[in-house]
């Protein structure tokens, strides 16, 4: 059968815990999801002492696989992958189940190895997921744990552990009850499968951590339904096991933020994820953009080879709404600079810079829509876009900068990328370096000197300059009344 050249890609993933499949087509770059179908199909829960998958568990494999067959009758051979996972590798009967499973789907499932699988989950994260140096990457699965080390696309160790949230689940949480001793027994039981590795990971070293999983995915909801900030660190754990014991029962527990959906597994979850933590020391952690599923969707394109997850997410966007990229650049330069010239304790997160030249980028995305109320347009779309490469944190707090990068100046938002004065110091430099770019040409722009002392501003601009720029003049003006009037201090001179 002949197929037109086509644009999607799909990605199909049978879990222990659930059977994912994901839709995408590559536009400008960049990766676009056209569609995600998730069913729990629970297939760790249906192996059985001799690792032999009940009829029950294969039968809810099955009816799944009927729904994602319809998806891909449109979609050519060679843009799909279909995977199967731990459960799968450990069933003895597996054959029966994938024998079966390959007709419903009229493509041929691969049981990839635990070091295939882990390393096509840093695949999905190294694609996904910002930040420089060393990456340490935990995908807590159904059946199987990976922890992996690497840096850029190049993973450096890959090691595929047999525990998992299901797993974990019916071996120290059987009879349900949430109690000290039942989380000390899944702890301890995981660390035990942790020890051969602690010493090798701990002697690699990571720069920054990030976790792959529903487990850590549902950590993040509930952080931020508690009106806590998106990272991830064992003093929360620990807090959300107390709040998880005081319900005593797995049927009961009812923490804010927790879905219906993860809460059978989410103790068992968070046992083996708090066993991590401590055994390799980690400090914090944050939620990956993807994992396994978009680890296959990214090994089917081969255009997209950029190291700096940022900065082709940036690009893509850019051409995407035909953002104008010249004056984006110069914009961008220009508050970096001045950034720069505040020093270094200005601001101190060292994402600050980052997420400085991603506003400066995108500021003018909302005119893509309208010119007036562009402002609200390019918070929108920020908080709705995929932005590969950005936690949702830092996806609010982009929006909430654009939504005020000109004319009636707000402070920034509720947002927990950064710290407030940070978020509002960050602000200040990209409204004044979109007046100081408003020429559009990099000609044009004024060689100023920026001071800084706590809150005040001090701009000093070329002799007569002002004098002979009345627009710019008029304009920075108006922006110093506006800081001052927020208690932010600035002089223009």
């Amino acid at each position: 059968m002949e197929y037109a050249r086509s644009p999607l890609y799909a990605a199909i993933d049978l879990g222990s815990n659930s059977f994912h499949m994901l839709v995408v087509r590559e536009v400008e770059g960049s990766v676009q999801t056209l569609a995600k179908i998730k069913r729990k199909v629970r297939l760790a829960s249906g192996l059985d002492s001799n690792l032999m998958l009940s009829d029950e568990a294969m039968q809810r494999g099955w009816d799944c696989l009927s729904l994602f067959a319809e998806r891909l009758q449109d979609i050519p051979p060679e843009n799909i992958r279909i995977v199967a996972t731990a459960a799968l590798r450990s069933a003895k009967n597996a054959t029966s189940f994938i024998s079966r499973a390959n007709q419903i789907l009229g493509h041929d499932i691969q049981v990839i190895t635990g070091e295939q699988e882990a390393c096509t989950i840093y695949q999905g994260v190294a694609h996904t997921s910002g930040g420089k140096g060393k990456r340490l990457v935990v995908d807590i699965g159904g059946a199987s744990t990976e922890v992996i080390i690497g840096e850029g696309f190049d993973a450096a160790a890959l090691t595929s552990l047999d525990m998992g949230c299901v797993t974990w689940l019916e071996t120290h949480f059987k009879d349900r009850s949430l109690t000290e001793k039942s989380f000390s027994r899944a702890i301890d039981g995981a660390k035990q499968v942790l020890s051969p590795i602690v010493k090798r990971y701990r002697e690699l070293g990571w720069d920054v951590c990030v976790g792959a999983s529903g487990t850590v995915q549902a950590l993040q909801e509930i952080m931020v339904a508690q009106g806590m900030d998106e990272t991830i660190t064992l003093a929360k754990l620990h807090r959300l096991r107390k709040q998880a014991i005081g319900f005593g029962q797995v049927e009961e527990l009812d923490i804010d933020g927790l879905t219906l959906e993860r809460a059978l597994v989410f103790p068992s979850g968070l046992s083996i994820l708090i066993a991590i933590f401590e055994e390799l020391g980690i400090e914090s952690m944050t939620l990956a953009g993807g994992a396994l599923r978009e680890g296959l969707v990214y090994g089917m394109l081969d255009t997209m080879c950029e190291q700096d997850i940022r900065k082709r997410t940036i690009k893509s966007i850019q051409s995407r709404y035909q953002l104008d990229t010249a004056h984006a650049d110069n914009v961008a330069n220009t508050a970096l600079s001045l950034l720069k010239q505040c020093g270094e304790n200005w601001v101190t997160e060292p994402v600050a810079p980052t997420l400085l030249n991603a506003a400066s980028s995108l500021h003018e995305i909302g005119m893509s829509i309208g010119f007036k109320g562009d402002g609200e347009h390019a918070a929108y779309l920020i908080d709705n876009l995929d932005l590969p490469g950005f936690t949702r944190a830092q996806k609010r707090l982009l929006a909430e900068m654009l939504r005020h990068y000109r004319e009636q100046l707000v402070p920034v938002g509720q947002q927990s990328a950064i710290s407030p004065n940070s978020a509002n110091r960050l602000l200040r430099l990209l409204r004044l370096a979109v007046i100081l770019c408003h020429r559009r040409d990099s000609q044009a722009i004024p060689e100023v000197t920026l001071k800084a002392e706590g809150d005040t501003l001090s701009l000093a601009l070329p002799e007569h300059w002002l004098e002979t720029n009345a627009l710019m003049a008029t304009e920075l003006t108006m922006e110093a009344e506006r800081q001052s009037d927020n208690h932010w201090p600035l002089t223009v001179q």
